[in-house]
């Protein structure tokens, strides 16, 4: 172990020690923004290659989630709105996107799909359903797989959602107007059953949540980190529960 890495080490263990069980936050949402970029800012002509290299750092992510205690991690990996890009960068993306999820399910997570599997290539959408039936049964922590996700399509089909139940049950646009509250859409949102995120972090140095979770987040802490996704270490996860436990929440303006 050289100097440097002995140094991150005895960091580390500092900033463990200033979390209690208390501080940690349930749920922590990452937007693993930057793989690109960071495949330029190396010289790699193949974009893919970024996009690999973030994947690794996935399954370590998991696992100091893990050890921290949060019981629930989301991690954006594809936006709808990606789903536009140039094939020839879409199809190795998902490859590497299908690769992610079986490397999960093989380590023994529980995993739930989030996004609307129906705008996905039938065999990705295909893996990620696979993923969830074979992993539902299963304890511990849950992660939570953002692909071809949207914040506006996410509330556009819990409506959606919500209308077919009560047309189904015979009920009129009128009587569902009388008893609709926040609670009714939530209850049909991809993140149904679970517990809204308490910390969302993104990488890359950008400041925004480009639609992701804009529902779940409106009491959310947000903590954003220059690195680039491929780059972020466990000393940048920690600084970021740091971040959060040092924070008075106030739920309200």
């Amino acid at each position: 172990m050289g100097v440097r890495d002995l140094v991150y080490r005895l960091y580390e263990h500092r900033l463990e020690g200033k979390l209690s069980g208390d501080s940690i936050p349930r749920h922590v949402a990452m937007i693993v923004d930057g793989n690109r970029r960071w495949a330029r800012a190396m010289g790699m002509a193949d974009v893919a290659r970024g996009h690999r290299k973030g994947a690794d750092k996935i399954t370590e992510l998991v696992g100091w989630c893990r050890d921290a205690g949060v019981e629930v991690v989301t991690i954006w990996m594809l936006s709808s709105d990606n789903l536009s890009r140039p094939k020839d960068e879409l199809e190795p993306l998902l490859r590497i996107i299908e690769d992610v999820v079986q490397e999960l399910v093989e380590a023994g997570w529980h995993i739930k799909p989030v996004g609307a599997l129906d705008l996905l290539p039938d065999h990705t959408a295909h893996v990620l359903k696979k993923a969830k039936e074979a992993t539902s049964h299963r304890p511990g922590l849950i992660v939570n797989v953002a692909v071809g996700y949207g914040g506006r399509r996410e509330i556009a089909d819990a409506v959606r959602s919500l209308l077919q139940e009560h047309a189904s049950k015979g009920a009129s646009i009128e009587d569902l107007v009388e008893v609709l509250d926040v609670e009714h859409i939530a209850e049909h949102l991809y993140t149904r059953g679970l517990p809204d995120p308490d910390l969302v972090i993104r990488t890359s140095g950008e400041q925004r949540l480009s639609g992701f979770l804009l529902w779940q987040s409106a009491h959310s802490e947000f903590y954003f980190c220059e690195a680039f996704w491929p780059d972020f270490r466990r000393v940048d996860f920690l600084r970021a529960l740091r971040s959060y436990a040092a924070r008075h929440r106030r739920y309200g303006t």
